[in-house]
């Protein structure tokens, strides 16, 4: 293994003490079809929560923007985020 970090923690005001292993490195195994299958799955799931994460980072600060230049698509209407942005200013 490419990292091998072996140690024990002792319980306080006991006698115990816990072993602690923590082993890391490249995975050298075949995966089984099910695995492949979970595995493709999970990464189509990240991989789709990350992109819907950067859109709405984008958007926000796209609507930071529109807002600090007072920029109106529709009159006397606000999501009330340009407000509670400044709020961390003051």
């Amino acid at each position: 293994h490419a990292v091998d970090i072996r140690t024990t923690l002792p319980v306080p005001f006991t006698r115990w003490r816990y072993y602690l292993v923590f082993l890391m490195g490249k995975n050298r195994r075949e995966l089984s079809e099910r695995e492949k299958a979970v595995s493709a799955l999970a990464s189509a799931a990240l991989l789709s929560a990350f992109i819907v994460f950067c859109v709405l980072l984008g958007l926000l600060v796209l609507y930071l923007i529109k807002s600090a230049l007072g920029i109106n698509l529709f009159d006397n209407f606000s999501l009330g985020i340009w407000s509670e942005f400044k709020k961390l200013f003051e």
